[in-house]
């Protein structure tokens, strides 16, 4: 579904992030694990067309879009949740979903993607009438993903969607991304929690000072010596 092959970004001249490539395979959750400043986030935002490509390719569906306008990325079926959650905190929570629905498609369903969202977060329904402002840290980043599920995206990219959150809550998270995929959207997840992160995805890239040190299935590298002892404190 998505290629990135040999990209490099620089932030003033200075390369962030040196000949990475990786995959993600439609109907799979693909992490990218690493620590603060790897290049994770700098990748994302580069594939959702927020950030130049100085070299190398970024296919997505058979077409290349490195270094496309952003909203054209968002039409072609990709979608970004930032880091941090950030939603519309002076909207109601309904019009902060219905915000999703700027790319719709013919044949959209909107009733058929609220019921969806609703029933997997019933709190944002309870609370619809609300301003998003009244929402707790979780319960916006529940907004924030199910305002990416009303866009009805092909690849959905999350940017540490447990950045700030109690360990309790980000277990949730977790969990919610594992119902996504059984809603049959492809997942692409940068993530600093690593051994959740591993747990939780197919396949698994680390990502060290802006290159892949390491890739495979997300369970081998879960166990591998170098992800256990520079990671996991093994």
């Amino acid at each position: 579904m998505l290629k990135v092959n040999k990209i490099v970004i620089a932030y003033k001249k200075v390369p962030v992030v040196r000949d990475v490539s990786f995959r993600v395979s439609e109907g799979e959750i693909t992490a990218i694990v690493g620590s603060n400043g790897a290049g994770k986030s700098t990748i994302l935002r580069a594939i959702a067309g927020l950030q130049n490509v100085l070299q190398g390719e970024i296919i997505f569906l058979d077409e290349m879009i490195e270094n496309e306008p952003a909203y054209k990325v968002a039409q072609k079926g990709l979608c970004l949740i930032p880091e941090g959650a950030r939603v519309f905190s002076k909207l109601s929570i309904e019009d902060n979903l219905r915000m999703g629905t700027f790319a719709k498609q013919p044949g959209y369903k909107l009733e058929e993607l609220s019921e969806t969202v609703y029933k997997m977060f019933p709190v944002l329904e309870q609370r619809k009438h609300l301003n998003a402002e009244t929402l707790s840290g979780g319960e916006r980043q529940m907004l924030a993903i199910g305002r990416a599920i009303m866009s009805q995206p092909k690849l959905l990219m999350m940017d540490e969607p447990t950045s700030g959150l109690s360990p309790i809550l980000a277990e949730e998270i977790f969990v919610f991304i594992e119902r996504i995929r059984e809603l049959g959207l492809t997942i692409l997840l940068v993530e600093q929690q690593v051994e959740h992160a591993l747990e939780t995805a197919d396949r698994a890239y680390v990502l060290e000072n802006g290159e892949i040190v390491l890739e495979g299935l997300a369970s081998d590298i879960l166990v591998s010596d170098m992800v256990r002892k520079a990671y996991l404190g093994l």
